[in-house]
């Protein structure tokens, strides 16, 4: 038996869609008939999960690590680590102070600034994790708006800025226990730039969340396989026994993965699960 984790935008989905490849549903169908078990693994949170967990999945790293869940109706909890309300509203403030836009992540919700919509649009062509919130937001997969926050506990901090700079203040002020996951995107052929990444707590990664499922079910990391396409994946490709990166991914990421598999529009993960006899 092999555990199979996959992460979302840009892998099983194009970047900020809810529907993968049919060849990718049927790869994963037959991968789990085999004996092998599935898990998503992802930085979306539970409820940007709600559209993709009807092609039924073993569990899922969620929340960048942060949640993790297994069993037919993904009611076993594993992991559950949200922020404390001292460090988001710290990282709330030294963010908008400086002019950085935020979207929040709950297990039930997400909240975003009211104009991070008009940000986006002025940003050009930019990289998987920038399409899928501009996607987000025009298909509305529920990211509401910052003022409708109901104080629910938050798992991480979705940031977009110009300036790398701008993190400067929000970085002292959460100390040492938080990674700044960012990346600074060239906007088209100008100067202009789109910094672009996530807030996420020390204390959890996908990678930890590959060993806490392992641990669970018994699995040696050995016989576990990773899918991904962007360096938010790079402490799952770290981990697992075998790591593959999308053709479309990052070239980073291609370097440090044992392989690439053809891109998602190019049935990249059913030809992947062919080749590695996942199927």
């Amino acid at each position: 038996m092999k555990l199979i984790f996959l992460d979302i935008d840009g892998t099983l989905t194009m970047p900020g869609e809810n529907t993968p490849p049919q060849s990718a549903v049927d790869a994963i169908v037959k991968a789990r008939a085999k004996g092998n078990k599935v898990f998503l693994c992802t930085g979306r949170n539970p409820d940007m999960l709600k559209p993709l967990l009807r092609f039924q999945f073993d569990g899922f790293i969620s929340c960048a690590g942060g949640y993790v869940a297994v069993g037919e109706k993904y009611d076993e909890v594993l992991y559950n680590h949200p922020m404390t309300d001292e460090q988001r509203d710290i990282a709330l403030k030294t963010l908008h102070d400086n002019g950085v836009f935020c979207t929040i992540e709950a297990y039930g919700g997400s909240w975003g600034d009211e104009n991070l919509g008009d940000f986006l649009s002025s940003q050009g062509e930019g990289n998987s994790e920038l399409e899928r919130w501009r996607k987000a937001l025009s298909a509305n997969l529920g990211i509401k708006p910052m003022s409708e926050y109901d104080g629910s506990p938050i798992y991480k901090v979705v940031i977009m800025c110009t300036k790398l700079s701008q993190l400067d203040d929000a970085k002292k002020a959460l100390g040492d226990k938080f990674n700044f996951v960012v990346q600074d995107v060239k906007v088209g052929n100008s100067d202009q730039t789109c910094v672009n990444g996530e807030i996420i707590d020390k204390a959890f990664n996908k990678g930890l969340g590959v060993e806490i499922i392992c641990k669970h079910f018994g699995v040696p990391i050995d016989d576990t396989v990773g899918f991904g396409d962007s360096m938010n994946d790079l402490e799952m490709i770290q981990t697992v026994g075998l790591s593959v990166c999308m053709a479309n991914g990052s070239e980073k990421l291609k370097s440090l993965s044992d392989k690439v598999c053809p891109s998602v529009s190019d049935d990249g993960l059913a030809k992947a699960f062919a080749d590695l006899d996942l199927i």
